[in-house]
């Protein structure tokens, strides 16, 4: 309920907003309750369903269900902002909420529990919120700021990690308790997500860019491309739970990161002049591998911890996948930089970088002299393609480290 009231108000706020600064605030408070809403009912369904069959079958309807709004979503944001304006994206969360809340209220009966909690770990909380900040700042700023702050920046970020180990250590109850990453299976389940997560966020970044910026279609075509990969993350969301009692979760696990790799590896090796159904077809595979792993991973993290460690491994989870995106967000996002100053320099003053803003906007895109796009378009295609290979790689790590814990299983 926490959780549901922060992102009511939240929306509201955003919808109020006259301002840049208002509209973070408003947005940082949404995103308290996004975190909840996104971990509390994975919680929920590990205390209701003990049977993992059962509960990996409820994951996957959840799952499957979170994949249709995704499609049907941004479809409706459109008109939305296209018909009324923005502030009613926002709006519309309002009666959501309300309903949701309601529903909370009169068909959720949660069971009593006499609290064990000792104290509150503030001290625990507030280094790591410090720490991750510090994180957050210093990834944000590699593209924009000097080496040295950033390096600086991520340090000083490091070392209240490690100074939070140690809090933890003799908190009465941490609220990241150190025996998480003593649980060798479930630290494997951490790893993978980050992979495969620090992998997933190039497709749903900058296929959307290759789309408008080198296939010249509009804002609208660019948010098509991502459709594919929600209708197949639903069937993988489906079909994840029903392979796993055969294939077992590292292999079923292994199936979802190939499935990334053919997504992948397609868009790697393919051309500038690349037809949007290739696209299309790379992103089903991208969902239906993030369809499969995601139910997969989640059941697994439940699995692997203790009993009592069940909420805070599965938000730790959750934590970790919005790290690896923002992180690997930023490494991508210095990766297409570079590619685009590179080939600036290289034209000789025949390309700007402002040229290259307006190419992956189709409107913007016609005012530009048509003699320089299959050279701008070139500079951007090795920007994007260096993307996808990096991705590539994550992936095949991943790969690489699921068959060795597989080995290493067999051994035992």
């Amino acid at each position: 309920m926490y959780a549901w009231s922060r992102a009511f108000y939240g929306s509201i706020f955003q919808a109020l907003s006259s301002n840049i600064i208002f509209f973070l605030i408003a947005r940082t408070i949404m995103g308290i309750g996004a975190g909840g809403m996104n971990t509390i009912p994975f919680i929920i369904y590990a205390d209701l369903y003990t049977n993992l069959r059962k509960r990996a079958k409820v994951i996957g309807y959840a799952t499957a269900s979170f994949s249709a709004a995704a499609i049907i979503g941004p479809l409706i944001g459109g008109w939305i902002v296209d018909t009324f304006s923005w502030h009613w994206v926002f709006y519309i969360n309002v009666p959501i909420a309300l309903v949701s809340i309601l529903s909370v209220q009169i068909f959720f009966k949660e069971p009593k529990k006499i609290s064990t909690v000792e104290k509150i770990d503030y001290l625990g909380a507030a280094i790591m919120i410090i720490s991750l900040v510090t994180l957050l700042i210093g990834i944000q700023m590699i593209e924009t700021a000097s080496l040295s702050l950033v390096s600086s920046l991520i340090v000083i970020s490091l070392i209240l990690l490690i100074v939070l180990f140690k809090v933890e250590e003799k908190a009465a109850d941490p609220i990241i308790p150190n025996r998480l990453f003593r649980n060798g299976p479930l630290v494997v389940d951490f790893v993978l997500f980050s992979l495969l997560w620090g992998a997933f966020v190039a497709f749903n970044i900058y296929i959307p860019m290759w789309a408008q910026g080198l296939l010249g279609l509009s804002a609208l075509i660019g948010g098509v491309t991502q459709i594919p990969g929600s209708i197949t993350n639903f069937l993988g969301s489906v079909v994840g739970p029903a392979m796993q009692p055969g294939l077992g979760k590292y292999r079923t696990i292994a199936l979802g990161t190939l499935a990334f790799i053919i997504s992948f590896g397609i868009m790697a090796l393919a051309g500038i002049s690349i037809p949007l159904w290739i696209i299309l077809i790379a992103g089903a595979f991208e969902g239906f591998g993030l369809g499969l792993s995601f139910n997969i991973l989640q059941i697994s993290v439940q699995q692997d911890a203790e009993k009592r460690d069940i909420p805070i491994a599965t938000s730790f989870a959750y934590l970790l996948r919005i790290l690896s995106q923002t992180f690997m967000s930023s490494i991508y996002g210095v990766i297409l930089n570079n590619a685009l100053n590179k080939g600036v320099a290289e034209s000789h003053g025949e390309v700007t970088i402002e040229a290259l803003n307006k190419l992956s906007d189709s409107q913007s895109a016609g005012d530009l002299p048509k003699n320089l796009l299959p050279l701008m378009k070139q500079i951007m295609y090795g920007g994007l393609h260096n993307i996808m290979l990096v991705a590539l790689v994550l992936l095949a790590i991943a790969l690489v480290f699921n068959i060795g814990i597989q080995l290493k299983v067999k051994k035992k």
